[in-house]
């Protein structure tokens, strides 16, 4: 063991930053493509049914993706703590922050699934009047709720794995969800082999039995290879102390999910205004992006903690190496995104079996929001290089300084042009605000390290 610390540090001090970096991000970005590529498999095939369909799931989103960012904080709490008892050579307590990482998952579900019984057609009916449109999204915004206790298992058994080093069994984990749900989608949706033709309801039932696979091969997985981390009964008796610190680490992570979903919900309340085609084209977009955003998502968490260890042990050129690194890598991600959107959007958009009118709205979409990818990347690394250098706080500040102060207002003045078309430069004009904030605050995270580390910033 103390060989392998040995390693551990020579590796992450000594080690060319730019292969160390891609050495621990690939399986995350990896584990975080297949994460994407479950957000769009069930948009891809109820297109198939109907515009109407596809629009749904857009305004199911905003709640669908609170539920995901309650179990992802709730992890980042999880995996945090427990790798601390680890580090400590405490076991006991790092099973029992396991065992109260299952016990929040049933309280998370329970919070979803009433969510689901008594709110889900109220939060349908705040964005749209539409009968139609109403009815496939409550019947998919209700089944996922009510079935997200698979959802909260498979998130917290990937963390526990994840604490432990076992990356690359996370990543087969969410593998496992993702196909399921693939094969299964078409059976239900389009009621193959004598079932019935369910929809969008057909899509939740789809999502529900890949998760419910996803979490028992993550179970399965943990109690046969993560037995340095076992679970008792004991261990999941609620622990007001643990539960405080998990929710202290992972509030921040849940807060920005929040934000995010708050503005998918207005931005949704806007275009509606215009026709449900901008809904449509907007929810595809979005299952779109995540192809690119993910990766630099995964790419960030491999970067944190090799500036951490750095910032700790006083290599300041290795911070400045490994956050440039970073900059290239993910400004690569978003210029294939940028080039996919500027050349080809009608390729991009022809997976979801578009109409005329949504290929009218949805190219020049398209093409004005991905001009934002221009400066996403370096936003995104330095958002995560501000929180390893202990200024979270200013990547939260960016968050909402980008899409509640920016982005919404943005897009609701242009849309008073009556054109639905104007909308979308919200985005790139956003992105610029945040830019301009990212690197301002950059520039002060850098000067206190210099302060702290009694040396000036390179020119």
């Amino acid at each position: 063991m103390a060989d392998m610390k040995r390693l551990d540090s020579s590796r992450m001090g000594e080690m060319n930053e730019g292969r160390l970096l891609l050495s621990m991000a690939v399986p995350i970005m990896l584990s975080m493509l297949v994460q994407a590529l479950y957000n769009v498999v069930d948009s891809i095939f109820v297109a198939r049914v109907s515009e109407d369909c596809l629009s749904a799931l857009s305004l199911a989103f905003p709640a669908q993706n609170i539920m995901i960012g309650l179990g992802t904080g709730t992890g980042v709490g999880v995996s945090a703590l427990v790798s601390r008892a680890l580090g400590r050579g405490d076991r006991k307590q790092a099973s029992r922050v396991a065992g109260n990482a299952v016990f929040l998952s049933a309280c998370c579900w329970a919070l979803m699934a009433l969510f689901g019984i008594f709110g889900a057609d109220a939060f349908i009916h705040s964005q749209t009047d539409l009968p139609d449109i109403r009815h496939y999204a409550d019947d998919y915004l209700q089944i996922v709720t009510i079935g997200s206790l698979f959802l909260y298992f498979e998130i917290s058994v990937e963390r526990l794995l994840q604490s432990t080093g076992q990356t690359k069994l996370s990543m087969w984990t969410q593998m496992i969800g993702a196909v399921t749900n693939i094969i299964l989608d078409p059976f239900f949706i389009f009621g193959w082999c004598g079932l019935p033709a369910m929809g969008t309801a057909g899509a939740a039932i789809a999502t529900v039995i890949g998760q419910g696979c996803a979490a028992a091969a993550g179970f399965f997985f943990h109690f046969r290879y993560n037995r340095e981390l076992p679970i008792q009964r004991s261990d999941c008796r609620p622990d007001r102390y643990i539960i405080r610190d998990i929710y202290r680490i992972g509030f921040p992570s849940i807060i920005m999910m929040v934000i995010a979903s708050f503005t998918n919900y207005v931005m949704n309340v806007i275009l509606i205004g215009f026709t449900p085609t901008a809904i449509a084209v907007y929810g595809s977009y979005f299952k779109i992006q995540s192809f690119f955003f993910m990766p630099v998502f995964g790419l960030n968490n491999g970067l944190i903690p090799i500036v951490g260890y750095n910032y700790g042990a006083g290599k300041k050129e290795r911070i400045y190496n490994t956050f440039r690194f970073g900059v290239l890598y993910a400004c690569c991600f978003m210029f294939l995104g940028l080039a996919l959107f500027q050349l080809i959007p009608q390729v991009v958009l022809g997976i979801f079996n578009p109409s005329e009118n949504m290929l009218a709205i949805g190219v020049p979409a398209l093409r004005r929001i991905s001009l934002s990818y221009l400066f996403a990347g370096f936003c995104i690394v330095t958002g995560s290089t501000c929180q390893a250098l202990d200024k979270s706080m200013y990547s939260l500040f960016v968050s909402v300084l980008r899409q509640m102060l920016a982005l919404v207002p943005a897009a609701w003045l242009l849309a008073q042009t009556g054109d639905v078309n104007m909308v979308w430069w919200a985005f790139p004009i956003a992105e610029i605000i945040s830019l301009t904030a990212s690197a301002f605050f950059l520039r002060s995270a850098f000067r206190d390290m210099e302060k702290k580390l009694g040396e000036t910033i390179p020119q």
